[in-house]
C-alpha cells in the first residue's frame, strides 16, 4: 500500500497515478487559480500550503475549464462559474446565455460555487437553524452514472412537503420542532443531491452546454486528449463502458470542487475577525449588529454567522428554503410568457414527487452570503444588480410595496406578481422585517443599509492582513 492525500491506496494504483501524472503533463494547460496546485516549488512560502490536488481532481479541473464538452465548443463549467467571481459570473447578465449557438437564455441566475462542497442532501426535515446543525456534506457517488442521474431519493411521503410555520425565526429563537423545512440540495430547487449531480445538470441543459443526450456528452468525453489518463483511473473497462466513463468524468469534476482550496478558501475579513487576527470598521461592526439583531435586519436567522458546535466557519446560510415574494423579472425571456412561473421546488425545472406538494411551491433555497459582494445578479431571478437594492426589498416589500412591484393599469400595486395567486399563502409573512405592514417604520434607514452592505463585503475571501 502506499499513500496519497493521506489515503492508504493500492500499490498497483498508486503505480497508476504515477502514469497518469506523465499522461496529464503533456495536457494543454489552463487559467485556473490550481495551475500550479501539483508543483509548488516555484511559489512563494507561505504558512499554510495547500496539499497538491489528487491525479483525480487535476483532470476534473481540465474539465471544468475544457469548452469542448459544450454544445458551442466555447461554453465550459469555468464560463459561468468564473474563479476570479467566487465562481459565479464574471458579468452582470440576469441570466447567462448558453444552447449550441450561445444564444439561449437561461431562466435563473447563475449562482457562486463557492462553498458549495459543504451543501448537505436535500431533506424535509425539522426548522432546526440555530447554527449547531451537524454538517454533513452528501457522499460522492462513484462509478455509478443512475445514481447520479436519480439524485434526490425517493421521498417518505409523509415528508413531502413544507408544514406551515407561525413561529418567526430569528438567530436567537429556539427550533421549531413541529415546522417540517426543505432543506439541502444542490441548485436553487434542491433537485440534486451531489457535486456529480450538479455538474451534470448544466451540461446537458439545451439552455446551458446542450449535450443533446449523455451519449452525445460521453462521445465528446472519449475525444479529450487527457481521457486516457482518466480512463487508467477509472479502470480498464472504462473506454468500452459508457456509464462508467462518464460517471468518473463527472467524479473527477467533484473532486476538483471538494479538493482546491479555491472553493472554500476561507479567507474573508470576518473569518480573520472571528480568529482575533483583525477588527472590523465601525460600520462593519455596526452593520453586523444590524444584521444580526432581530428586530432590525434579521439577516442571521437564515444566513447564520456564527461557528457551528464543532467550531468550524460560519456559511451564512441553514439550507432552508424560502418563499420571499421576489417582482418577477421581465428581463428574462421566459417570463414574457404570461402562463409562465418559475415556482422553485414545484419546477418547472424540479418535477419529482416534491415538486407536486403545493406548499412547496415558489419556495427557493437560501444561498451562502459569503463572497455575496463579488456578485452582480441577486435572488433566482437576478432581478437586483447590487446589495442596497436588495436590502431595500427587504425593507420596504411589505411597508412601501409600491417601490417594489409595477402597478396594474387600473392603478392597483401588483404585488407579488411572480407567485399565482394560489401559491402566495406560501410567502413568507411571518420572520422580520416580513412582519410588517403598510404605515409602519422601516427597519433599516439608508444609513443602516450601508452599514449592513459594508459588512457583507467582509465576506469575501482574499482579504490581506495589514502587516
Amino acid at each position: 500500500m502506499q499513500c496519497i492525500n493521506d489515503t492508504l491506496v493500492p500499490t498497483g494504483f498508486a503505480m497508476a497515478c504515477m502514469l497518469v501524472l506523465g499522461l496529464l503533463s503533456g495536457c494543454d494547460s489552463h487559467h485556473n487559480p490550481d495551475q500550479s496546485s501539483a508543483s509548488s516549488s516555484t511559489q512563494p512560502s507561505s504558512p499554510i500550503t495547500p496539499p497538491p490536488l489528487s491525479v483525480m481532481a487535476q483532470i476534473g479541473q481540465k474539465l471544468f475549464f475544457d469548452p469542448s464538452l459544450s454544445a458551442s465548443g466555447k461554453l465550459s463549467c469555468a464560463s459561468c462559474h468564473s474563479p476570479e467571481h467566487a465562481f459565479g459570473p464574471a458579468n452582470g447578465l440576469t441570466a447567462q446565455f448558453g444552447g449550441e449557438s450561445l444564444d439561449r437564455q437561461g431562466a435563473r441566475a447563475v449562482p457562486n460555487l463557492t462553498y458549495s462542497r459543504e451543501t448537505p442532501n436535500f431533506t424535509i426535515g425539522i426548522d432546526d437553524d440555530s447554527g449547531t446543525e451537524q454538517r454533513v456534506p452528501p457522499s460522492p457517488v462513484h462509478g455509478n452514472i443512475q445514481a447520479v442521474l436519480g439524485a434526490v431519493p425517493a421521498p417518505n411521503p409523509l415528508k413531502l412537503a413544507k408544514t406551515p410555520t407561525t413561529q418567526a425565526k430569528s438567530a436567537n429563537s429556539a427550533p421549531n420542532l413541529s415546522a417540517m423545512i426543505p432543506q439541502g440540495g444542490f441548485f436553487w430547487d434542491g433537485r440534486a443531491n451531489t457535486l456529480q449531480g450538479q455538474a451534470l445538470g448544466p451540461l446537458l441543459n439545451p439552455l446551458e452546454m446542450a449535450n443533446p443526450s449523455p451519449q452525445a456528452l460521453i462521445k465528446k468525453i472519449k475525444k479529450l486528449s487527457y481521457v486516457k489518463a482518466l480512463a487508467e483511473l477509472a479502470g480498464p473497462s472504462a473506454m468500452t463502458n459508457d456509464n462508467l466513463l462518464l460517471s468518473e468524468a463527472l467524479f473527477a469534476i467533484s473532486r476538483y470542487q471538494t479538493e482546491s482550496p479555491s472553493f472554500a478558501a476561507y479567507t474573508s475579513k470576518y473569518d480573520f475577525y472571528l480568529q482575533g487576527k483583525t477588527q472590523l470598521s465601525a460600520a462593519e461592526k455596526h452593520g453586523l449588529d444590524l444584521f444580526n439583531a432581530p428586530d432590525k435586519g434579521n439577516c442571521a436567522a437564515c444566513h447564520l454567522d456564527k461557528p457551528s458546535a464543532e467550531g468550524r466557519p460560519p456559511l451564512f446560510t441553514d439550507y432552508q428554503y424560502e418563499a420571499l415574494g421576489v417582482p418577477r423579472n421581465m428581463t428574462i425571456k421566459a417570463n414574457q410568457n404570461t402562463h409562465y412561473y418559475d415556482l422553485g421546488i414545484c419546477g418547472p425545472t424540479r418535477q419529482d414527487d416534491y415538486a407536486k406538494q403545493p406548499t412547496n411551491c415558489g419556495l427557493f433555497k437560501t444561498p451562502s452570503l459569503r463572497n455575496v459582494a463579488m456578485r452582480q445578479t441577486f435572488f433566482h431571478n437576478g432581478i437586483y444588480h447590487n446589495l442596497t437594492d436588495v436590502l431595500h426589498f427587504y425593507v420596504n416589500r411589505d411597508i412601501h410595496p409600491e417601490l417594489v412591484y409595477p402597478k396594474l393599469a387600473n392603478g392597483h400595486i401588483d404585488k407579488f406578481n411572480d407567485l399565482p395567486q394560489k401559491y402566495q399563502q406560501n410567502i413568507d409573512f411571518t420572520d422580520a422585517p416580513f412582519n410588517r405592514k403598510i404605515g409602519d417604520t422601516a427597519v433599516l434607514n439608508d444609513s443602516e443599509i450601508q452599514d449592513v452592505v459594508a459588512f457583507l463585503k467582509t465576506l469575501n475571501d482574499g482579504y490581506q492582513l495589514p502587516h
